[in-house]
This record gives structure tokens, sequence and C-alpha cells, in this order.
């Protein structure tokens, strides 16, 4: 029941193209495209900044110890 083989993908996949036509998929993917890339470059930001932090209260707590 829960078993969907190639011959099933393949008759959704021409199903999807027959409602939303091939030019409204392929924005569709682009948009997501650009979700994904604004996402990493999010996390990556997020990262690099949790470690300048980290790095500066490691200087101050170095600091206040001398």
């Amino acid at each position: 029941m829960g078993n969907i083989g190639w011959t099933g993908i393949i008759i959704i996949a021409i199903l999807v193209v027959i409602l939303f036509g091939k030019g409204k998929i392929s924005s569709i993917m682009g948009d997501l495209a650009k979700g994904i890339k604004s996402f990493k470059k999010g996390m990556s930001d997020d990262t690099s900044q949790n470690n300048d932090n980290t790095d500066n209260n490691s200087d101050n707590s170095n600091s206040e110890n001398k």
C-alpha cells in the first residue's frame, strides 16, 4: 500500500506537469533554490557571529584573570 515504484513516480510527475505547467514548476523550483541559499547564508552568518562572540568572551575573561 505504501510502496511507490518508478511507474507511480512517473505518473505523479506527469500529472503535476499537466496541472501546473512547465513554466510554473520552474519558477517554483527557482524560488525554492533562492530560499535554500538564503537559509544557508543566514545559518553561516549566525554561526560566524556566535564564533566571534565566543572569541570576544574568551578574550575578556583572559584579561579579567590577569
